[in-house]
């Protein structure tokens, strides 16, 4: 079980996360590429319950893009910083490790859509790599 306490950039918004990450990432889709602006983006899982806003979160904006099923960006209004993302319809909410005022215990457990990763991106090194999402891949390549 551990805890995180986040924050945006310009120190706008805020929040806490508690309990078990249940899934933390390194993702190489292109829709994360564009939106970290880099080779991917590393996001943690938690459980919707253990999920709170401690302020600002009246200043959060959010983009949809309109053929994804599920990619939403999330950001603070004032600065842009990439803030968590509640999927109601998940139970859980993704919550961007940049985000995150002090490094997490749990590390990096693979990198996701390893297939779409962008050729100058960095190695996998020890990380096991999945074409898709591991909830859609079976086993690691």
């Amino acid at each position: 079980m551990s805890e995180f306490v986040g924050s945006c950039l310009c120190g706008a918004v805020g929040y806490r996360a508690s309990g078990d990450v249940s899934g933390f990432y390194h993702c190489h889709c292109g829709r994360c590429r564009k939106a970290s602006g880099t080779g991917h983006a590393t996001n943690m899982l938690v459980r919707l319950g253990e999920f709170s806003w401690l302020r600002g979160e009246s200043r959060l904006g959010s983009y949809k893009v309109p053929e994804a099923e599920r990619f939403t960006n999330v950001f603070c209004t004032c600065c842009g910083s990439r803030m968590p993302r509640v999927m109601l319809a998940l139970g859980g909410v993704m919550i961007p490790a940049g985000s995150l005022d002090q490094p997490p215990e749990e590390q990096p457990q693979a990198r996701i859509f390893w297939d779409s990763r962008a050729e100058w991106s960095c190695p996998a090194g020890d990380l096991p790599v999945f074409a898709a999402s591991p909830v859609i891949a079976k086993s690691p390549r």
